[in-house]
């Protein structure tokens, strides 16, 4: 599966790292003939020769190492054809520590991730991988390949693939270990491995050992000032009463109240009203009354009582990690090979994301019999049309510890396989797998919503269910929980889900007839792979029993799958005038899937080479992707849908501070919310509580797959002549266009918004049977409940753009700065990316909006981005700085909301400093300083936390030393 590389991947692999002193002996004087004897991935078809046709980046393991990463998707992530997507580090409930990847930003699971070209376990429901199952003592190298590549390698391989390479045999002892640590002090990263390789059976077989560990604390937000007022939650630690709009308290009674407190200005009747500690009252919109706190996680933000609710997530998961890998090959006779492998990891990630809150959109309810209500609270409540209702308790549980989850991830892999000749020149391999990945799940601290209800509907408080009973109203009385109520109150729900994927592939590949120009050769590929599905949530969650924690039911599924695929190369001319090598390709798959029937892919190349110095090459490729698991067999499940607050952000548009009620449609906008349920008597001084909302994924059998055309177009030049300060010199310049039809998604929530409210001109009679508005779900007191997101197939997908790879080196002896070591020489690697379009098409017939150089939470689609390392490097010791560049973005309100976007965001600069030196023939040490100037967040005006953390860096300048040693 594999065969020589471009130019530029031999460049690449020896350029972005500060390489080893073979790598740099490589990158001198030999560089040129050495460029077309690299094997990298591409093609089923092997033999050594065989130039890539979609441009390739190979990523050597030393470039890993001196990013000062211990995460291998942090490393690649900084190349330009990378969109951050999940990571290990990002905090959130249900992330596993598991880390896929996104090529193009079309999505994590439109590449396809291979380990030495076969299938890697997955890691989710959606069919992701997480790529951190792979101990980095094993890698050699990474090639990423973009661009459609679902003929070669099946579906999935939609945007391209990233294959991991393992390294080569050898005999003997490797161990890494590597410590990090942040100028702050309170993130210690450290990470070890061994290796063990040894030939056996008088060296017909060879073996590998490798173990690892990886350790990594959390981090919260209050560690950082940037998160100190970030995400204003309205849920706070005083609780509220909010009004029901049909059983408003009379304003008489309200301004009966507030006179006590010296305030002579009416106070609204329709305002959520705060207990202070004395039991008097205060509004939280306005801060009328308010007496404290203002610290400790309380602040008054412009005007309005909040709980900055940003200190208390962690916005970086602590993660424990454990590897074991093994691998080997057995001559069995002449021709005749066994190998086989076998993985196990098991991680342990700890993520928290603050104290538990009052359900939204279904809040808790307290009678009027409570012993604990405030004396000022009854006179409002015995005010109402109906006093004895009982009334709707808005709050945080701030006598709770945080909510936090423990996520236990296991992943195993077998696989076996033989492989030989044929013939002398036809090469077969058979193998066969089973992986399994389970992640066990325990959520602490979660409340019972049931459990409080009892607590607050008890006539004496909840005294007789545990000791002193609930009492919510204030600082004081609601962080005075008594263990045993603490106890009641609370649970660890446990949940588990299981994915197993069993697969038996068989490839042939060999020359059937020499042409002038060389052997025509094919390859046939037949394969059968069944993947299944099943979870089971805590019971609580299933009935939503849980606070403030989105609820799920059981889910389970399978998709079996049978696949036959072919390619053929051609070779035309060869050293002729002008044609010293012209060749064609094709390749074309068929696959079967139980779920959705039989789909074909197919691909086209042409590569011509000129003259030796000059390759140009392109492709076109139909890809496909079913759809997966999740996608097709997912439950109604609970998400949130973030907008933010008011006018800065979209937020609620039936919120009277929003700008779709404050604009030129605010009248049309106050009337079609009034259709959706807010009540008329409140549309005026309605506001939403908090920064996001629930939303809810379905799963739908009757999706179909996707279908792509991908089309590229490039060249390679390697700039010959003899001068030391060019020669040799490597330049690729690829354009790239996939185009997406029947996109299966679910409709963005925000999206929903902006169409339903016409922020974006898609309603614009302001109808609420629009199909936008109808995924919409209101509560009796007009709060949005939930925002429903089936899977579809939507629209389209359309994207297109130029990279840029550069590889220069020059030999100081060579240039006349003789340091008096013939292997030193300085070197320059950019590697950039620049995006034209990014169209998205919501809906099958509607307008296409482009959203290039937009940001929000999960997608930053930069127009530049950029990866420049500029060195110095020997046998002896090595120095360098990298140079991470991504363009300044509009907030994505820019597309969606165009008459009220948001701020965007700067351009961002990252600046690291490597180094290593060789201490003995045995032993290199390493060590560099990572985010070198300290550079700060930026504000992501979309995102809940008001930055990106799987973008930017949000630990801050960290230094790092490392050691390799070999025996």
């Amino acid at each position: 599966m594999r065969h020589s590389a471009s130019p530029l991947a031999l460049s690449l692999a020896a350029g972005m790292a500060l390489a080893s002193p073979a790598l740099a002996q490589q990158a001198g004087a030999e560089k040129a003939e050495l460029l077309d004897e690299i094997v990298v991935t591409g093609s089923l078809i092997q033999r050594p020769n065989n130039v890539a046709v979609s441009p390739i980046t190979t990523v050597s393991t030393e470039s890993i190492k001196e990013s000062g990463q211990v995460e291998i998707e942090a490393a690649l992530n900084q190349l330009p054809s990378f969109t951050a997507a999940g990571t290990s580090s990002t905090g959130g409930q249900g992330a596993g520590g598991r880390a896929s990847l996104n090529l193009r930003g079309l999505g994590a699971n439109r590449n396809l991730v291979l380990l030495n070209g076969k299938r890697l376990p997955l890691s989710d429901i959606n069919g992701n991988v997480d790529i951190n199952i792979l101990p980095e003592a094993i890698i050699g190298s990474i090639d990423v390949i973009t661009g459609g590549a679902s003929a070669i390698y099946g579906s999935d391989a939609m945007s391209g693939v990233v294959n991991f390479k393992t390294i080569q045999p050898f005999n003997g002892v490797r161990a890494d270990v590597q410590f990090g640590q942040d100028e702050r002090g309170d993130v210690f990263k450290k990470s070890a491995s061994v290796t063990l390789g040894s030939a056996f059976a008088e060296d017909k077989g060879h073996m590998m050992l490798t173990a690892s560990y990886t350790d990594r604390p959390g981090l919260k937000g209050s560690k950082r000032s940037f998160f100190e007022f970030v995400t204003p939650s309205s849920f706070i630690g005083t609780s509220t009463y909010v009004p029901n709009a049909a059983n408003l308290p009379t304003q008489a009674a309200i301004n009966s109240v507030f006179s006590k407190y010296g305030i002579a200005a009416p106070v609204g009747r329709t305002l959520n009203l705060g207990f202070n500690n004395d039991g008097s009252l205060f509004t939280q919109t306005g801060a009328v009354n308010y007496k404290g706190p203002t610290d400790s996680g309380y602040a008054v933000i412009a005007g309005n009582v909040r709980m900055p609710v940003g200190q208390q997530v962690q916005f970086q998961n602590a993660l424990e990690r454990k590897t074991a890998f093994s691998s080997f090959d057995y001559e069995l006779t002449e021709g005749l090979t066994a190998y086989g492998q076998f993985m196990y990891v098991d991680s342990v990630v700890n993520t928290a994301s603050g104290g538990s809150l009052t359900q939204i959109g279904n809040l808790t309810t307290i009678p009027t019999s409570n012993p604990f209500i405030p004396a000022d609270l009854r006179t409002i409540l015995a005010s109402r049309p109906n006093p004895n209702a009982p009334f709707t308790w808005n709050g945080r549980y701030v006598g709770i510890a945080d909510k936090n989850w423990d996520e236990q991830y296991k992943v195993s892999q077998y696989a076996l396989g033989l492989k030989g000749d044929l013939a002398g020149t036809w090469k077969w391999d058979i193998y066969g797998s089973y992986d399994e990945s389970r992640h066990d799940q325990a959520l602490y601290n979660a409340v019972v919503k049931s459990k409080v209800q009892s607590l607050l509907n008890a006539a004496d408080g909840g005294k007789a269910l545990c000791a002193g009973g609930f009492n919510p109203f204030g600082i004081s009385n609601a962080t005075s929980i008594s263990d045993a109520c603490k106890s009641y109150m609370t649970k660890t729900a446990i949940s588990v889900e299981k994915l197993t994927q069993a697969q038996v592939q068989g490839q042939l590949s060999g020359p059937v007839l020499e042409l002038p120009a060389g052997p025509l050769q094919v390859a046939l590929l037949t394969s059968y792979r069944r993947n299944t599905y099943r979870y089971t949530p805590d019971s609580d969650l299933m009935t939503q029993n849980i606070e403030a924690v989105t609820g799920s039911a059981p889910a389970r599924g399978n998709i079996n799958l049978k696949e036959i695929a072919g390619q053929v190369d051609i070779p035309l001319i060869s050293g002729a005038e002008f044609a010293e090598e012209l060749a064609i390709g094709a390749a074309a798959r068929y696959s079967d899937y139980s779920t959705t029937g039989s789909v074909t892919s197919y691909e086209a190349d042409l590569r011509w080479r000129p003259v030796n110095s000059l390759m140009l090459r392109g492709s076109y490729q139909r890809a496909v992707r079913a759809p997966n698991i999740g996608e097709l067999f997912s439950p109604p499940t609970g998400t949130q849908v973030q907008f933010g607050t008011p006018p800065a952000s979209v937020g609620d548009p039936c919120d009277a501070r929003s700008v779709a009620r404050t604009g030129a449609g605010g009248a049309q906008v106050r009337a079609l919310c009034i259709a959706q349920g807010v009540p008329a008597n409140i549309i005026d001084t309605y506001t939403f509580p908090t920064t996001a909302t629930g939303g809810t994924i379905r799963g739908n059998l009757a999706l179909k797959p996707e279908k792509a055309n991908t089309f590229n177009v490039g060249a390679v030049l390697t700039v010959p002549g003899e001068s030391p300060w060019y020669s040799g010199t490597a330049i690729s310049v690829d354009y790239y266009n996939i185009k997406i039809k029947e996109v299966i998604s679910g409709v963005p929530g925000l999206t929903t918004l902006s169409k339903c409210y016409n922020l974006d001109g898609s309603n614009p009679s302001y109808a609420a049977s629009n199909e936008f508005c109808q995924l919409l779900t209101r509560d009796a007191q007009g709060q949005l409940q939930d925002v429903s997101m089936p899977f579809l197939n939507l629209g389209g997908l359309e994207t297109d753009g130029i990279d840029v790879q550069i590889n220069w080196s020059a030999s100081l002896s060579d240039i006349g700065a003789d340091v008096g070591d013939a292997s030193a020489e300085i070197y320059v690697t950019p590697v950039i990316g620049w995006v034209n379009h990014y169209n998205i098409q919501t809906l099958p017939g509607s307008s296409f909006q482009d959203y290039v150089n937009t940001s929000t939470l999960g997608r930053a689609l930069p127009r530049w981005k950029a990866l420049t390392t500029v060195g110095y490097r020997s046998d002896l010791f090595g120095v360098g700085l990298r140079w991470r560049y991504q363009g300044a973005m509009e907030d994505v309100t820019a597309v969606t909301t165009p008459n009220n976007p948001s701020p965007g965001v700067p351009a961002y600069h990252l600046v690291d400093l490597f180094g290593n030196v060789r201490v003995s023939e045995t032993i290199e040490l390493r060590a560099g300083v990572t985010n070198l100037f300290d550079r700060g967040l930026p504000t992501v005006a979309s995102s809940q936390n008001s930055t990106d953390v799987g973008v930017y860096d949000a630990v801050g300048r960290s230094y790092y030393i490392g050691l390799k040693a070999k025996f």
